[in-house]
């Protein structure tokens, strides 16, 4: 009999086509929407928490304000606090490396080798090995290889890096650096405050003798527990106040978590008021379609239909409404996000692209025919009990 039912309404939808037509588009547009949107700020911020807690979550970096110099006594302050298992000095800054006809930024980093492996554990050598000497760096794969395929450098190639000269807030000339590549990097994918991708890793002796800078660029803390974490870094602004900048990279994720859950939720109430209007326009087309079925309403009585199956007949009508409607939604939703995803992400400051694919997970994906099929009970419900409640001699006699 369901099946029946379900033919009966298909039925009664082709000879109201224009109007299912309509009533289809509009139920459409919130799935559409949710789909679109949800699954590509998922996926884009599920990758940027994921990059930055790969720095580590026990990870902390300090940086001097313009009216503060990093001295030993500030590190042996931040060594002395409860948790803080390491804490070293680093050097960095910018530079031009000339690779064939073009010149490409590059980032330079000046920290014991090993703190930087410690820190970021998904970090991996492709060639070579972690220099001993002086002379040699360690290079992100994207200065080696240009678009991760044509190689441009190999191990042990001497490689020039002109390096800016700045006094005061003036750049007053620069200087050529020479360094041998010693090793280069698996490609890691940049993490937003480091990328390593694009960065040149020297010593910290080499970065003092090559970099010319005298005072630090700032201080990198490991506490031998996430949970040390905020404590150290509530002791360091209360004892330096606005003199450090103090950035936990646990607390970065923790916020572009809870701005991405804020953009879902905002998103998910836009959806909403698209599936509201969808209720509107299924039950006005339900109401119109039973004010023009009253007399088959009432033959379909006269013969041996109960109140519940006329109930469930009109109801199935709306459904199949939502479900075709759904569906459309949903799968011009997937074309959408893919397009929007292709699109990219860029964060303005840091040089940072990304191109991902939207997350389109089968939570989201019966989240949203659950709503589908809900707008369609709801928007159904009322037509389908008037109908049901329309007695067989009125409706018959019904014009």
């Amino acid at each position: 009999m369901l099946l029946d039912f379900i033919r009966l309404a298909l039925k009664a939808l082709t000879e109201r086509r224009a109007r299912a037509i309509l009533t289809i588009i509009g139920i459409s547009i919130g799935p559409l929407v949710l789909v679109m949107m949800s699954s590509v700020v998922r996926s884009y911020s599920d990758y940027i928490v994921e990059r930055v807690t790969s720095l580590g979550q026990n990870a902390i970096a300090i940086f001097p304000r313009e009216n503060h110099r990093l001295s030993e006594e500030d590190l042996n302050f931040i060594k002395s606090l409860e948790g803080v298992m390491r804490a070293e000095p680093f050097y960095s800054t910018q530079g031009l490396l000339k690779r064939g006809s073009e010149e490409i930024r590059v980032s330079i980093f000046a920290v014991e080798y090993n703190l930087i492996f410690e820190a970021i554990g998904s970090l991996e050598i492709l060639e070579g090995d972690i220099p001993s000497d002086a002379l040699s760096a360690i290079v992100g794969k994207k200065i080696a290889f240009k678009d991760g395929r044509e190689r441009y450098f190999i191990l042990d190639d001497v490689i020039t890096i002109a390096i800016p000269r700045i006094e005061g807030d003036r750049i007053v000339g620069k200087r050529n650096m020479n360094v041998k590549i010693g090793a280069i990097l698996e490609e890691y994918g940049g993490a937003l405050i480091v990328d390593p991708d694009s960065t040149v890793f020297l010593s910290f002796e080499a970065g003092k003798k090559f970099l010319g800078m005298r005072d630090w660029s700032g201080i990198f803390a490991l506490t031998s527990d996430p949970s040390y974490v905020k404590g150290v870094v509530s002791a360091i602004r209360g004892k330096y106040e606005d003199r450090l900048q103090v950035i936990a990279f646990s607390a970065i994720a923790e916020a572009i978590s809870s701005v991405t859950g804020a953009i879902n939720f905002i998103n998910f109430s836009t959806s909403l008021s698209a599936f509201a209007v969808a209720v509107a326009g299924i039950a006005a087309t339900m109401i119109t379609s039973v004010m023009e079925r009253t007399r088959e309403i009432g033959v379909m009585k006269a013969i041996g239909y109960t109140n519940s199956q006329i109930l469930l007949l009109i109801l199935l009508e709306s459904i199949v409404m939502s479900i075709i409607g759904g569906s459309i939604g949903i799968t011009l939703g997937v074309i959408g996000a893919h397009m929007l995803s292709s699109r990219g992400l860029t964060i303005g400051g840091l040089g940072l692209t990304f191109v991902l694919s939207p997350k389109i997970t089968f939570e989201l994906l019966a989240q949203t025919i659950s709503l589908t099929i809900s707008i369609g009970l709801i928007g159904g419900i009322l037509p389908a009990y008037r109908a049901s409640k329309i007695p067989p001699v009125v409706a018959l006699r019904y014009e």
